[in-house]
């Protein structure tokens, strides 16, 4: 009774106080991002990112400090040594749930540039945070299926055309471009359907990868090989909300870029695209048995057999 009682009164309260917050930081961001749109100069372009920048650390800064104050969740992180704010990262991670984002954003604000996501198109039509995305210029994908690109072949490229637009943006300021290397959430259903061929993860789809590589060159730094662990099971943002996440543990790989693979066609190179699968098969395969590793540490943690 206790627990449904807390679970009443603390949800409504937790989304009552991230919505408040998000509506303060966008009622703050976007009149500086129409005065960048407004004029479009190079200066005072990177002048107005860098302030938008600010406004969603700041924002993201209290949503960790209010799901702190409303959850027990510990959290472990390692290797966050060296990392800074001035440097341009490709981060790759595993993704298992919505809270992975607030859980990498607690990870890394302030630590590293704030991370920017491809996002599905339609979401640009999300209320407030649709037009905050589009000010903060994440790149907008429409993950074309076959089917839609057999009846309108003129479509095809146009991710990658989005992919090269966002980037040729990120040149001249640090950025952290944030990629999903498989593409959607882990799901056992979706392991099952996609013949999984790893454990713990879904196939990787390496094209995301390889258009940011090509289209960035050498303004990326390093590579963060981010694995994401949920010791007690994959929770949902109702569990997040409700404080029944007991525990995360995040493990941080920097990785150089090969530079055989910065720059490379990897629509029309067979030979480039299956040295780039290749590379970013074997990242996986090790992040799976690193992923069994950590589980088995949770679990050792705990004096409970993994």
């Amino acid at each position: 009774m206790h627990a449904r009682l807390r679970l009443w009164l603390q949800v409504p309260l937790a989304l009552l106080l991230i919505t408040s917050n998000t509506l303060l930081h966008t009622a703050l961001l976007l009149p500086v991002a129409l005065l960048k749109a407004l004029l479009p100069l190079p200066a005072w372009r990177r002048t107005c990112s860098a302030l938008l920048a600010r406004i969603v650390e700041s924002w993201i800064g209290v949503n960790s400090a209010l799901i702190g104050l409303m959850t027990p969740m510990r959290l472990h992180v390692d290797g966050m040594d060296g990392l800074s704010h001035a440097g341009s990262y490709l981060m790759l991670s595993n993704h298992q749930s919505w809270v992975d984002i607030p859980v990498l954003q607690k990870v890394f604000n302030r630590r590293i540039p704030f991370m920017r996501f491809f996002l599905k198109r339609q979401l640009i039509w999300v209320p407030v945070l649709g037009l905050a995305w589009w000010a903060l210029d994440f790149p907008f994908m429409q993950r074309l299926d076959r089917a839609t690109l057999k009846k309108h072949p003129e479509l095809r490229g146009s991710d990658v055309a989005a992919t090269r637009r966002a980037c040729a943006r990120y040149r001249g300021m640090p950025v952290t471009v944030m990629n999903f290397v498989e593409g959607t959430r882990h799901t056992p259903a979706k392991h099952a359907a996609r013949a999984s061929p790893f454990a713990h993860l879904l196939r990787p789809k390496a094209g995301g990868v390889a258009f940011v590589l090509d289209a960035m060159g050498d303004a990326l730094r390093v590579i963060l090989d981010v694995t994401v662990v949920y010791p007690d099971g994959c929770p949902t943002l109702l569990d997040l909300l409700a404080g029944r996440i007991r525990e995360v543990r995040v493990q941080v790989r920097e990785r150089a870029i090969p530079p055989e693979l910065r720059h490379g066609d990897y629509e029309n190179d067979a030979a480039f695209r299956a040295r780039f699968q290749q590379w970013i098969n074997l990242l996986w395969l090790e992040k799976d048995a690193l992923i069994v590793r950590m589980l088995a540490d949770a679990a050792g943690s705990r004096g409970v057999l993994p």
